[in-house]
């Protein structure tokens, strides 16, 4: 064979190792057009069980500024060199590609890739794909807590406790700590297989299955988010005590079991918070039976048997707010009306604690309402449709005022869609947000300039927001102040704006050339607590701004 004929077997032996990007469009809700996207896969693929492709729908060129200090080029090349497939999505700074609009788009693509394909591409995996913002990375399959096979008996030949898992999304050489949003999965996670082990994301039981898009969105609001095993790890519908019946924890989890995992993956975000960066601040994400494990880190009350079990003791697990939809939060109040959902809990319940009314304190230690002692349990914004199961209403109605009773701030949302579901519109996501926007004090996410063609301002188009400024502090409480620099003396509008971009109030002020410092009494605008933009305005320049108004 001679030297030519070397090379080229040489080089159709080593094509399977070679990256090629295909490139295609795909229909965007957000836009209203078509998105032009790349899709590259890795050189050594990483797949599942089933031998289908880790992928990663990765969004870039937002309406915002990304928190991640690195490249596309660079975290593309990362995601590829962890073995992910990666689909880049180009949204060329789109106006509406920001939160919560941008969230329509993530519950398509996740609903696209349930299917296991995406613009062609197939072989995605259905629970190991992922929707991540520009900027962000993933640390999957971190270990918090290695799980006791004696709880739950089920299967039998399950000995040797697994190794609970979560993966975490972070925004990689961001140039501001950020918080981070928990969750645990409704999607359960079992010691019976390999096949059956790590799907917290199993897109047709979560994020697609649900439309649940606040994780997977909440990057857009300079938040990272987590998603754990479900600490019960075993079949959903299984579960005995030892000499119990079969099946007997079907629909729901024990403590003390539950609240150490929970503790104990709370303390693992904070441990690992200064390689991520992360600020600290945690949050709890819960619907359905990720509620009913959410929840256990609401409360402030110390109970022996859950503390200092897990991973990372010296860490506290405090959380400083959580988002509970439907879940179950105190077992003394099953019975308050029979045959109202929650039979599987009136039936199964007394065969592992016994009857309620001899065991009521044992019943007791196995919700999360218990747990909440004093005003320094975690303010909670509670979320459901009245048209659920009647029981899910008298959970959150009786938790909601015994945290109310000991003074800790607590909201709800209701209504937002039929059942038993979660919010996905705009509106309702923002309440979501908004609340988590309060007490995790995210930074604020600057919008990008846009072409003017496609988006103003008060009548102003993006491409002339030109103006830097500094605002402080943020968040703010009472007084904002702006520090800016003017070529040209004259008059400068200062105008506050809605996150639809509608103007507010205003006022004006004349300055002189140089550069200026003006403080604003927000009294004085009577602005309410929330998100807004703040506008700079001169003759020839403009500049905005969001800030969180507490």
């Amino acid at each position: 064979m001679n030297k030519a004929s070397l090379l080229l077997s040489w080089f159709f032996m080593n094509l399977s190792f070679v990256a090629f990007p295909s490139v295609g469009s795909w229909g965007s809700k957000v836009t209203g057009g078509n998105i032009v996207f790349t899709a590259t896969d890795s050189p050594n693929p990483a797949k599942d069980v089933s031998g289908n492709y880790m992928t990663v729908v990765y969004l870039e060129n937002l309406g915002f500024e990304k928190l991640g200090g690195n490249s596309h080029t660079e975290d593309v090349a990362w995601l590829l060199d962890q073995g992910y497939r990666v689909i880049e999505l180009d949204y060329e700074n789109h106006p509406n590609a920001v939160s919560p609009k941008i969230n329509e788009d993530i519950i398509a693509i996740n609903k696209v890739l349930a299917s296991g394909t995406f613009g062609g591409m197939s072989h995605c995996s259905s629970y190991r794909s992922y929707v991540l913002f520009e900027g962000y990375r993933i640390k999957r399959d971190v270990s918090y807590f290695k799980d006791d096979p004696t709880v739950y008996n089920k299967p039998d030949s399950y000995v040797d406790g697994d190794s609970l898992h979560m993966d975490i999304i972070y925004p990689a050489n961001a140039e501001e700590a950020v918080p981070i949003v928990l969750s645990f999965s409704y999607s359960n996670s079992s010691a019976m297989s390999a096949e059956s082990r790590d799907q917290r994301t199993f897109l047709p039981y979560t994020f697609a299955g649900f439309n649940d898009s606040v994780l997977e969105g909440a990057p857009a609001r300079g938040i990272a988010w987590a998603i754990a095993d479900h600490p019960k790890y075993c079949p959903w519908g299984g579960g005995k005590p030892v000499g119990g019946p079969n099946d007997a924890y079907k629909s729901y989890q024990a403590n003390p079991d539950a609240a150490q995992k929970v503790k104990s993956a709370v303390r693992t975000l904070r441990a690992l918070g200064d390689d991520l960066g992360l600020s600290g601040k945690i949050g709890i994400y819960g619907f359905s039976r990720g509620s009913d494990a959410g929840s256990m880190a609401v409360g402030d009350r110390v109970v022996p048997s859950l503390e200092n079990t897990g991973l990372y003791t010296e860490y506290s697990d405090d959380v400083q707010a959580a988002a509970l939809g439907a879940g179950v939060f105190d077992f003394t109040q099953i019975y308050n009306s029979l045959n109202d959902g929650d039979s599987n809990l009136e039936t199964r319940c007394p065969w592992v604690w016994g009857n309620l009314e001899d065991n009521y304190v044992l019943w007791e230690s196995m919700g999360a309402a218990h747990l909440a002692e004093t005003s320094s349990s975690a303010p909670v914004l509670f979320w459901y449709n009245t048209s659920d199961s009647p029981y899910y209403l008298d959970q959150i109605v009786r938790f909601k005022s015994r945290l109310d009773s000991l003074g800790v701030p607590t909201a709800t949302l209701t209504d937002y869609g039929n059942g038993h579901a979660v919010p996905q519109n705009a509106g309702d996501l923002e309440v979501l947000y908004t609340f988590f926007d309060e007490y995790l004090k995210p930074p604020a996410l600057d919008l990008v300039k846009k072409d003017s063609t496609t988006m103003t301002v008060l009548g102003h188009p993006f491409n002339s927001y030109s103006l830097p400024f500094t605002i402080s502090p943020n968040p703010v409480k009472d007084t904002l102040r702006l520090t800016f620099n003017l070529k040209i003396a004259g008059l400068v509008k200062f105008a506050f704006c809605d996150l639809s971009g509608s103007e507010i109030s205003s006022r004006e002020n004349h300055f002189r050339i140089g550069e200026q410092i003006e403080i604003i009494d927000l009294n004085a605008f009577k602005l309410s607590n929330g998100v807004y933009y703040i506008l700079v305005i001169t003759n020839d320049k403009r500049g905005i701004k969001k800030f969180i108004k507490e």
